[in-house]
Formats: C-alpha cells, sequence, structure tokens
C-alpha cells in the first residue's frame, strides 16, 4: 500500500505532507487526500515510489 510508504518517508525525511506531495507530484494534497481514502492511480502511484527511491535530500 502507498500511504505506509509515503508516512515512513514524510517520518525518516522529516518532510512536510504538503510538501512532499508538491515535489513528487505537484499536488500539495495529495497525502491529506490519501489520509482520507483517496485510492491513486497506478500512474499516480507509481510517480510517488520512483519520487521516495531517487529522493536525495
Amino acid at each position: 500500500m502507498l500511504l505506509p510508504k509515503i508516512e515512513r518517508f514524510l517520518r525518516t525525511n522529516a518532510m512536510p505532507p504538503t510538501r512532499f506531495g508538491r515535489l513528487a507530484v505537484n499536488d500539495p494534497r495529495l497525502v491529506g487526500d490519501l489520509r482520507r481514502g483517496r485510492e491513486p492511480r497506478r500512474a499516480l502511484a507509481d510517480r510517488v515510489e520512483r519520487f521516495i527511491r531517487e529522493y536525495r535530500p
């Protein structure tokens, strides 16, 4: 599931959810929407997972 990966990333990198969404997919509401039950399409999930893999602080 995507949300647990994002939550772990946010804790590890001390990044606010809005910044994550903006950097990952240009959507500052992404994490909040996922927390409220939004189901991302495969393409969006792929972009988020790629961002998490490739992120360098």
